[in-house]
Order: C-alpha cells, then sequence, then structure tokens
C-alpha cells in the first residue's frame, strides 16, 4: 500500500475500522476513466467481511458507503464495491472483471 494516495489512505483505513474485513482491496481506477494523474476519483474496492453475513448485497454495499460518507459527498466520484463474507471469498476469491468506463472521459470530443 505505500504507493497509494491520501484518498486511498482513507479508504483503507475507514473500511478497516468499520468492517473488520479479513481482506480488503482498494484499487484506484482514475487513470482508467481519463481522470489526471493524482486525482484519486474513481475506485474499485473488494470488502470481505462477517459483518456481511446474512445480509443481501444492497445492505453490504450501504455499509460500505456509511463508512466512506464524506469521500463519497467529496472527491470521490465513482466507486465499485464487492462485498463478500468469508465463506463466500473462500469459495470464490476472484472478484468480477471491472465494466468498461461509459463515459465522462475528456479525452473524447463533445457533442453539441
Amino acid at each position: 500500500a505505500g504507493g497509494e494516495g491520501p484518498l486511498a489512505r482513507a479508504i483503507r483505513a475507514k473500511l478497516d475500522a468499520a468492517l473488520q474485513p479479513s481482506h480488503l482491496q482498494v484499487l484506484d481506477e482514475t487513470p482508467r476513466h481519463g481522470g489526471p494523474p493524482g486525482a484519486e476519483t474513481h475506485f474499485s474496492v473488494v470488502v470481505v467481511s462477517e459483518r456481511f453475513s446474512g445480509l443481501p448485497p444492497l445492505q453490504r454495499h450501504r455499509l460500505v458507503h456509511a463508512a466512506l460518507q464524506s469521500e463519497l459527498a467529496g472527491p470521490l466520484h465513482a466507486l465499485a464495491i464487492v462485498a463478500r463474507t468469508p465463506q463466500q471469498w473462500q469459495s470464490d476469491p476472484n472478484p468480477p472483471p471491472c465494466p468498461p468506463c461509459l463515459g465522462g472521459s475528456k479525452l473524447e470530443p463533445r457533442r453539441e
């Protein structure tokens, strides 16, 4: 985690504190979405926690969103979440592939 920026470190610290995950992956995907270097606006997280046991996916995502409320209100523009129990992660330790970015790129010409 040495190469992480300040927002990535904040995301990691808050998810650690809120969910005590047995596995946590925080990935800055800003460059894939046309963001400038160091912008830290698009992230994906893989969170494996006992706190998710018995909860449907929506409730799991709400726990992640609650932990990152201030980041989502400010610099964090997009967040992809994989939220699994340790048992689910043990049976399939591969997060699904990220979908392609569908817009917002500053590199594409604007249509009027």
